[in-house]
């Protein structure tokens, strides 16, 4: 787990404003608060906006343009598990079909306690060893049912894999 601080508009401000000189500087100020605050609060966007003379909606179309930033604070773990062809050929929709039937997670998504997120990419160049996920930074291979039942905190059950 990252350890995120609470949303701060001051902090914010003094994120944003050392990097707005740099050129393409949008992409460095979204990835540096997301750093310090897990996600990109809706207060941000003004901010970004108003340090690098662009339009909000210019702002807010980068953030949601790349899927990797989020607008909402991530679980207190984060498993982001791959998708990519390699990984499908193994077995990532089964796990997918197992998340949700067994455990009502949904990808794409924090539980409503915030212990977990869950996140689709697709790849992770671990190819080799799929079905793959990075759970909060490391990589993970070769996952199965009762592996991912644990990286999320679920018991195993009935009929899980061993």
């Amino acid at each position: 787990m990252v350890p995120y601080s609470p949303w701060d508009i001051a902090a914010a401000q003094a994120i944003i404003a050392p990097l707005a000189a740099r050129k393409g500087a949008t992409l460095p100020i979204l990835h540096a608060l997301q750093d310090e605050f897990g996600y990109i609060d809706a207060a941000a966007i003004p901010l970004i906006a108003d340090a690098l003379n662009l339009s909000r909606a210019e702002v807010h179309g980068t953030v949601t343009f790349y899927h990797d930033f989020r607008s909402e604070p991530p679980g207190r773990k984060v498993i982001k598990l791959c998708r990519a062809e390699a990984c499908q050929s193994v077995g990532s929709e089964r796990l997918v079909a197992h998340l949700k039937q067994r455990h009502g997670l949904a990808l794409d998504a924090t539980t409503a306690d915030g212990e977990l997120t869950l996140e689709t990419v697709y790849c992770l160049g671990n190819c080799a060893l799929g079905p793959s996920a990075l759970v909060d930074g490391e990589l993970i291979g070769r996952l199965d049912e009762t592996r991912l039942s644990a990286l999320c905190g679920c018991r195993a059950g009935a009929g899980d894999r061993a």
